[in-house]
């Protein structure tokens, strides 16, 4: 059964979660502009920010024309149907699995001399890539 519309509770919930994490990323952003190393500060807050704006539009989408919204968004704002969630449990189930043998090869390369900060962003791309592969072969499938 779709749950298209917010209870009380859940929207309150959201807005406490949403505005407690935005005021830690801003925090942690401003200290990283002041103490971290480059434009690593930058960086986290304009990654916030497309977040924020996607987590929004999502959000908007689900709750104008949840008839229109995509199996993803519906299954991570959490008002989709049993498929909905089986899928995205299925997908992360397989991000999961593959999390371990991708940060032990970036963590590998990391010793043998790689530059850090390019395996980190290289396994962040490996992991959402696998993600989103997993969710769609699963959406597919079921």
């Amino acid at each position: 059964m779709s749950t298209d519309q917010f209870t009380g509770k859940q929207l309150a919930a959201f807005l406490l979660v949403s505005g407690s994490t935005l005021a830690v990323v801003v925090t942690v952003g401003l200290l990283l502009r002041e103490h971290g190393p480059g434009n690593m500060g930058d960086g986290l807050l304009q990654g916030a920010a497309f977040g924020l704006v996607v987590a929004a539009v999502m959000t908007w989408r689900v709750s104008r024309r949840p008839d229109r919204a995509t199996t993803f968004e519906r299954a991570w704002t959490q008002t989709g149907d049993e498929r909905d969630d089986a899928v995205l449990t299925r997908a992360l189930a397989v991000l999961g699995l593959a999390a371990c043998p991708l940060t032990a090869i970036a963590a590998i390369a990391i010793a043998f001399g790689a530059s850090v900060e390019m395996c980190l962003a290289l396994l962040l791309f490996a992991e959402i890539g696998v993600g989103a592969v997993a969710f769609a072969v699963v959406a597919r499938r079921t």
